[in-house]
């Protein structure tokens, strides 16, 4: 377990109702897109076929995996796996007003979730935890779905009965598929919590993404 991710998007409502219509990317749209989150970087396809977003949420070093459709902006990209999500460049935060901005990041071997929420450029939830830093960045009301995992619902079982006490009332890698599951409308490695986890709607092997490579 532990796959990573690097996506942020921007929709005018619920980004997986707007992800599950949008089975592969538009072109012009999409390339524009990605030379306004790169500013004065230089932006060519990388002519291969479009990426599965199962494949495209944690794109090589160099590369940018992206979908635009109206109604929605979405880009996988590694430079925004940051250890603090309230500092997410301004201009990205930007491009959310009058929009829902939704972050999703994983990384250091997928046990550091980061996840945050912007509604018309506001940061509302910003979350960022692992096992051995504890709570990196907790900013705003916890989210409706976050709740059960903080009461410890959903706690870690110790390996033998003299185990120390985890670190944390959850594990990074269930909550982090959960905020998957509930900001972009599916999940890479299933997602617990019984009958209250929503299905997914999205495809991750339907919905297709453009590839770029960046440089300069």
């Amino acid at each position: 377990m532990g796959a990573k991710s690097a996506v942020p998007a921007c929709a005018d409502g619920a980004v997986g109702g707007l992800l599950a219509d949008a089975a592969e990317a538009d072109r012009e749209r999409t390339a524009a897109l990605v030379g306004r989150t790169r500013p004065g970087r230089r932006c060519e396809e990388d002519g291969e076929e479009p990426w599965f977003l199962a494949d495209a949420v944690h794109p090589p070093e160099g590369t940018v995996c992206a979908l635009s459709v109206p109604g929605l902006d979405l880009v996988c990209d590694r430079d925004v796996m940051i250890g603090r999500p309230s500092r997410l460049p301004a201009h990205l935060v930007a491009a959310g007003r009058g929009r829902r901005l939704c972050l999703h990041a994983v990384h250091s071997g997928g046990d550091r979730p980061a996840f945050a929420l912007w509604e018309d450029g506001r940061l509302v939830r910003s979350l960022s935890l692992s096992p051995d830093e504890g709570v990196i960045e907790d900013i705003g009301d916890r989210l409706p779905f976050e709740r059960a995992y903080w009461d410890g619902r959903h706690p870690v079982r110790p390996d033998a009965p003299d185990a120390e006490p985890y670190a944390l009332p959850f594990h990074p890698l269930d909550l982090k598929e959960r905020a998957l599951l509930e900001f972009f409308g599916f999940h890479l490695e299933g997602c617990a919590g019984g009958e209250d986890v929503p299905e997914p709607v999205v495809d991750v092997f339907g919905t297709r993404l453009w590839g770029y490579r960046i440089s300069g």
